[in-house]
């Protein structure tokens, strides 16, 4: 039977793994609400610009297509941001549920230690899981940033 005697670590043990992935989807959080707002700003730099531009022209049609990439990469980070928020919140519900299990031990409740264990590593697995497929958003995300700035130089190019 597990004792708080024998480790007395065990409670931060338990909790630190949480507390680190919290803080990491705090800063991927932060880092995807900052790319969202740069594609808004820049969605409305683009329209601002094909209002002094004549439809049909080429460089209406090179804003268009600029228009739809921002549109697909303003998806992406809903859905990102989105994903990384419940990843977010189990992280967070996982370390409490950590501490909880970590008390019920402390008081020899194994039924209630047994109980929380299972679904504190349920809810993290949960968080891992979003962690990962925010981050791989993320990698979309950025794949269609750099295409728009590639055909952004070529519209730049074209131009001169």
């Amino acid at each position: 039977m597990f004792s708080m005697n024998e480790n007395p670590f065990a409670v931060l043990t338990a909790v630190v793994a949480p507390a680190v992935l919290t803080n990491a989807s705090s800063v991927l959080c932060l880092g995807t609400s900052n790319r969202l707002a740069r594609v808004v700003d820049r969605t409305r730099f683009v329209r601002k610009e094909m209002e002094t531009l004549e439809v049909g022209s080429p460089g209406y049609q090179a804003r268009e297509k600029q228009l739809e990439w921002l549109q697909a990469r303003a998806q992406i980070l809903f859905k990102s941001l989105r994903v990384l928020y419940a990843s977010l919140g189990s992280f967070a519900a996982a370390a409490f549920i950590s501490v909880l299990g970590s008390v019920m031990a402390f008081y020899d409740q194994q039924l209630a230690f047994r109980i929380a264990a299972i679904i504190g590593l349920a809810i993290g697995a949960f968080g891992v899981i979003g962690l990962v497929s925010g981050c791989l958003m993320m990698v979309r995300e950025t794949r269609l940033a750099l295409l728009t700035i590639a055909e952004e130089a070529n519209l730049n190019l074209l131009r001169k």
